[in-house]
């Protein structure tokens, strides 16, 4: 574990409004909890799991990190039937083998077969994948995104305690391997199965919500500057009434961060000065994914969320 990566990480991010500026900069627009978690994180040196609905901007997160504080981004995607091989490390069987048939003719008796077997399991033949190459990443370090790690299968959750826990993997033939630089770790998860909780007690935990209706202006006033600023509150006011009860109930499914910033692409694209039924219901293959979810956003449905809220008593 390196102490130098540690003071020029905290020193980057000096405080909890420092991560936030640092992470708007980057294109991402956290609240404080979030942002905290995430000081946290990097000053504890511990894994950050983050769930959450699919499209609440996890994923980006760790973008926006690895953009934040300038250092290489490795992913591991994780997905059904996911072996240890695809996350850590394989052999190159193929040059090990040119390597046996071009050694056996130089070596004899026992003593030959042992010095064989130590030249083929050297570094040189050794293929690192998304774990290893986390920790053996140089100064300032990687930022490691293990994403979706509930997809992934139970057995492969209890493979990752080692890393998780202590930066380090093991590999018979060459033993314990540590970080050189610890790895910013983010973990995400959308809930398609509950994780152990060996995973959780090794990691920070945040849950992240769709954003509340000023995080989504702000992201949409950054990511798509030429909408004008009277269509620019009007998609957010609409995205975040949308995801609210009761509306919410009549979808499957809720338009996440980046459909929405594609909704206002496609609107500012088609020379849209302001929302009305009509425009929504035609534009609604971009905020919806399914048939149903996109037959159920009728004209009177799109003209009661565009009116005004009615104020409380």
């Amino acid at each position: 574990m390196s102490e130098a990566h540690t003071t020029a990480s905290t020193a980057f991010f000096d405080s909890i409004d420092g991560v936030v500026q640092a992470l708007a900069n980057a294109g991402y627009f956290a609240d404080r909890q979030l942002a905290t978690a995430v000081f946290l994180a990097i000053k504890l040196q511990r894994p950050l799991l983050l769930e959450g609905e699919p499209g609440v901007g996890k994923t980006e997160l760790a973008k926006a990190l690895a953009k934040a504080l300038q250092r290489e981004l490795i992913r591991l995607q994780c997905y059904d039937g996911m072996e240890l091989r695809d996350a850590l490390y394989e052999w190159n069987y193929a040059a090990q083998m040119l390597h046996m048939r071009a050694a056996e003719s130089l070596h004899a008796g026992s003593e030959g077969v042992h010095e064989l077997e130590r030249e083929i399991y050297q570094q040189r033949y050794l293929i690192r994948r998304p774990l290893l190459q986390a920790l053996q990443a140089p100064l300032p370090g990687a930022v490691l995104l293990i994403d979706e790690v509930d997809r992934a299968d139970e057995p492969f959750e209890a493979f990752l305690l080692e890393y998780l826990g202590e930066y380090q993997v093991t590999i018979p033939e060459l033993g314990t391997i540590r970080a050189a630089s610890t790895p910013l770790t983010i973990l995400t998860s959308n809930r398609t199965r509950e994780l152990n909780d060996a995973v959780k007690r090794r990691c920070l935990y945040h849950w992240l919500d769709y954003p509340d209706r000023e995080r989504e202006l702000e992201i949409l006033r950054a990511l798509v500057p030429q909408a004008s600023a009277a269509l620019t509150e009007q998609v957010a006011q609409f995205v975040n009434r949308l995801r609210s009860q009761p509306f919410s109930s009549a979808f499957q499914r809720t338009p996440a961060i980046a459909e929405s910033v594609e909704w206002a692409k496609a609107l500012v694209a088609l020379d849209t000065l302001t929302l009305d039924p009509e425009i929504v219901t035609s534009t609604a293959g971009i905020l919806f994914k399914q048939r149903d979810d996109v037959a159920a956003l009728t004209r009177e449905l799109a003209a009661e969320l565009l009116a005004p809220e009615q104020a409380s008593p």
